[in-house]
């Protein structure tokens, strides 16, 4: 894959994700290239985006694929907005390995 959605740091990853609220249900559906070039996971949850619950079933729906508690995912940017960034802290060549194949499943 070319460019992955994620970037590593000192105790995790942060992850650019494009979540779609009131989704029809929660899933992981892969990769997408942005216009500006920049690649973000998809993701979908059923929630509506009031009161942060979208945000606290998107934190749900990684911790529950990636196999990890809900409290090692946060929203670190774009709370109110369909892109956002995610810090997954955990170790990271494991964290990076499990969305790689995660992503491949939805390919």
């Amino acid at each position: 894959m070319a460019e992955e959605p994620w970037t590593a740091t000192a105790d995790g990853i942060v992850v650019d994700v494009r979540l779609t609220p009131r989704g029809g249900r929660d899933a992981i559906e892969g990769i997408e290239r942005r216009a500006d070039g920049r690649a973000v996971l998809k993701a979908r949850v059923r929630v509506a985006p009031s009161e942060g619950e979208a945000n606290a079933a998107l934190c749900a729906l990684v911790a529950k694929a990636l196999g990890i508690a809900p409290r090692q995912v946060t929203i670190v940017a774009g709370a109110t907005s369909r892109i956002k960034r995610i810090r997954v802290t955990g170790e990271t060549a494991a964290l990076a390995g499990a969305l790689r194949r995660l992503v491949m499943e939805h390919r």
